[in-house]
């Protein structure tokens, strides 16, 4: 610390000479910097004041300034802080943000999706770019659904609006289709200004509003919907949180309880946690193809007035991570819980156009709900959810998405109204790609041939290795995956000897983890144990998507195949030796 201040005071006395020449001494040589070092183990070791950083100690004396008449001395960070620190003082601030001070809801916040064995993915990503040498060349990142990072290219008439948008002076470009033209003009016309770069409205732009209002009344053939009900999004999950967030409230055994899906995609778990709300679990029958069992519901939902006010029910359909569709009669029994216990319908269908089961049909929840009559469609809270980011598109950096919410009462609407305007608007480009999914190329259009060649390569595709996922998995000893009917992920269930769970238990992490980070070690493989997801106790699985290029995912399923197998031989259950 004293040679630190030594120093300061040489390069202040050095700047104070070359101010008194005019500037035009050179500072005196640096002395060599020492050998690089943690800048936590600096600070532990008292070497470095905290408000003293590397780029600080480095910089030399600075120029002198003049304002009006008079002159002041501005000095270097390095400089000003051995000015005002006494020489007398060491201790260090104590910082105001700490583990200990941070807000506790933030702390109980996991998210397993981009969790550690993405950053160790990340990690041998770096090494084997540095040259480091690892069993395999690549990582297969399978743990997260973005198709684009997987290879997808993107819709071109999708990119082709949102292009004409942000440079309208393309609308005179011959190399544009005129019904991308068409519909650049129209959502121009509902900017401010005409530019993608004002602000819309907090709800988004009218006319994109009405093209989803539209859009649900032909996919729900005829049911009727009100574009004042539509309200554009960041993403699916700015939608669901901001729903939560009305929801929410009560302390105690009067806390809000929010039934969720297990396994369930993790946003879930994290904002209940956030909103310091209750978690109510219901299991999915993965015996049955991870169905929704009304018994299940009742049960979960009984127990949970022990403790809380359960008042929301989230469901997944198409299923994230379970890659289920769910039946029409299920729904129906679903809806009819909901209605007898007066809870509010939270229904994420993102993945509504991922359908790969020729057995299997998405149905929105609202529509089945407005076919079971007026009594049901005009009484049952309901929020759906959409997105950019999956179905055949897959734009999930456009941070697109809207929700539809059915029967809120009227001075609730103006509080959510009031709620979103605290973040202005969702990005106004994710609106304009929002439109086109809502909007796409007419029979009769320029667009229409190439865009559903596209849209149908796409979805063949994904069904393709959604079958191939299932039916190569199946062939593993010690791995059961129920068909992949929707979505764009397989869960499979994995048998784990019990000498590899208590390897897991005595290194203090979830078999499942254990499972996973070999898993990546050894074969370069990223993908999320079902622990980061739920799962019935005793049992272990994994989520991996299915986004991979065939030839991709081909090459990852013998690695699983393979790892598996050794993973078994490695931890089972071997004849003790006999005692010597």
């Amino acid at each position: 610390m004293h040679r630190l201040q030594h120093l300061a005071r040489r390069s202040l006395a050095a700047g104070v000479r070359a101010a008194a020449g005019g500037g035009r001494q050179p500072p005196p040589p640096q002395p060599p910097p020492p050998a690089r070092r943690s800048r936590s183990l600096d600070a532990a070791a008292g070497l470095m004041p905290p408000v003293l950083s590397v780029r600080a100690q480095t910089q030399g004396p600075v120029a002198e300034h003049r304002y009006g008449g008079g002159g002041s001395k501005r000095f270097s960070t390095a400089e000003a802080a051995a000015a005002a620190t006494p020489e007398i003082s060491g201790k260090m601030r104590e910082k105001t943000l700490t583990m200990d001070t941070l807000n506790p809801h933030v702390k109980a916040v996991e998210y397993a999706v981009r969790g550690p064995i993405v950053i160790k993915a990340g990690e041998i990503e770096r090494d084997i770019q540095q040259g480091v040498k690892h069993p395999f060349s690549e990582v297969i990142k399978a743990n997260i659904g973005d198709a684009h990072a997987m290879g997808q290219k993107p819709i071109t008439f999708l990119r082709q609006v949102v292009a004409l948008c942000s440079y309208p002076e393309l609308l005179g470009s011959p190399a544009f289709p005129e019904d991308a033209k068409e519909r650049a003009r129209r959502i121009l016309q509902g900017c401010g200004g005409q530019s993608l770069g004002s602000y819309s409205a907090s709800q988004g732009v009218e006319c994109i509003r009405r093209d989803i209002a539209a859009y649900i009344e032909q996919r729900d053939q005829g049911v009727p919907a009100d574009w004042d009900s539509i309200y554009l999004t960041t993403g699916a999950s700015d939608g669901i949180v901001s729903i939560l967030r009305l929801l929410v409230s009560g302390q105690g055994r009067c806390r809000t309880g929010v039934l969720i899906p297990i396994p369930q995609y993790p946003l879930y778990s994290a904002a209940i946690a956030e909103m310091d709300a209750v978690q109510v679990s219901y299991y999915l029958d993965e015996a049955n193809c991870w169905a929704m069992d009304v018994a299940e519901l009742h049960r979960a939902y009984e127990a949970s007035k022990q403790h809380c006010q359960p008042r929301v029910l989230c469901i997944i359909n198409p299923g994230n991570p379970t890659g289920q569709v769910q039946s029409r009669k299920c729904m129906e029994e679903v809806l009819h819980f909901a209605y007898e216990e007066n809870l509010f319908v939270m229904s994420d269908e993102v993945y509504q156009d991922n359908v790969y089961s020729p057995d299997c049909q998405f149905h929105s929840f609202k529509k089945v709900l407005y076919e079971m009559g007026p009594e049901y469609f005009n009484s049952v809270e309901l929020a759906s959810f959409h997105s950019t980011s999956k179905g055949y598109t897959g734009e999930c950096g456009f941070r697109g998405g809207y929700m539809e919410v059915l029967n809120l009462d009227s001075e609730v609407k103006a509080q959510l109204v009031k709620m979103l305007s605290v973040r202005l608007c969702p990005p106004v480009t994710g609106q304009a790609a929002m439109d086109v999914i809502a909007n796409p190329p007419k029979p009769h259009e320029p667009s229409y041939a190439q865009f559903m060649k596209e849209k149908s390569m796409v979805l063949g595709s994904l069904a393709e290795r959604a079958k191939m996922t299932e039916q190569t998995l199946n062939t593993v000893p010690g791995i059961q995956c129920n068909p992949v009917q929707g979505a764009m992920y397989a869960f499979p269930q994995i048998f784990i000897p019990p000498r590899a769970v208590q390897k897991a238990k005595s290194l203090g992490m979830a078999p499942d983890m254990l499972y996973c980070l070999r898993l990546l070690e050894e074969t370069g493989i990223c993908v999320v144990p079902g622990s980061g997801f739920g799962q019935r106790e005793g049992t272990y699985h994994f989520r991996m998507t299915i986004l991979p290029s065939a030839e991709k995912l081909q090459v990852l399923l013998e690695n699983v195949r393979r790892f598996h197998i050794s993973f078994l031989e490695e931890f089972s259950e071997q004849q003790e030796e006999p005692q010597r």
